[in-house]
């Protein structure tokens, strides 16, 4: 039996922008500043691997922070219900998750909180869809391209895809003007080494030029409509 999906009300500004930059880095550090300097660059959402050193308490500290009231902070690499749960109670309004897991959407549709459960081929993406989850990953999108999810999208328009790996200022638009209804940004904005300089103009400036790229895209994909 397929499931009719039902909007979330954190879907949308979690989509909003177009961009979600993603914070993945090995050692533990400030995420204050950058997170407030993507905002400053238009970008609406933040997620906070689990992966990096000390994920739940910056999820908690970037979550109560006044100057993000605009962006919305999420944890990914979510695994299991029981990390959902938790990185929900921590403050994350949306879920991320490398693989396909129903209990992990399930436990967020509970909450309210949008899932984002990652996939790559047809059946898993609809799989995804059908258990509930209103927006999949494509991931690792580097190893298909924009191409692939148009070909996906044309039998299954429903999908809300967004890809994730490898994806990068110069070919955002690409995958945007194929279909995406958002692009998952890792290293290719925010990578350990531009924390650990401060560089927040830099950051800023490398946001606000994706989010415009994202933009653009999407004006010419609706005139191409």
């Amino acid at each position: 039996m397929t499931l009719t999906v039902m909007p979330l009300p954190g879907l949308d500004p979690l989509l909003q922008s177009g961009v979600i930059a993603v914070v993945r880095v090995s050692e533990a550090v400030r995420l204050g500043p950058a997170a407030r300097a993507l905002a400053a660059g238009g970008v609406g959402a933040v997620e906070v691997t689990l992966t990096t050193p000390g994920a739940i308490d910056t999820i908690a500290d970037l979550a109560a922070d006044a100057g993000l009231a605009g962006c919305v902070i999420g944890a990914g690499t979510v695994l299991d219900e029981s990390a959902a749960r938790y990185v929900i109670d921590a403050g994350a309004r949306f879920v991320v998750s490398p693989t396909l897991n129903p209990a992990v959407i399930r436990a967020c549709r509970d909450r309210g909180v949008p899932c984002m459960p990652g996939a790559l081929t047809p059946t898993e993406l609809l799989e995804g869809w059908r258990v509930g989850a209103a927006v999949m990953k494509l991931f690792p999108a580097s190893a298909v391209g924009p191409g692939y999810l148009r070909d996906v999208l044309a039998p299954l328009p429903f999908l809300r895809l967004v890809p994730s790996g490898g994806v990068s200022l110069e070919n955002a638009g690409e995958w945007i003007r194929a279909g995406a209804a958002a692009v998952s940004v890792g290293s290719a904005l925010v990578s350990a080494a531009r924390l650990a300089d401060g560089a927040t103009v830099e950051l800023t400036a490398r946001a606000r030029a994706l989010v415009d790229c994202v933009a653009s895209a999407r004006r010419h994909a609706g005139n191409a409509q």
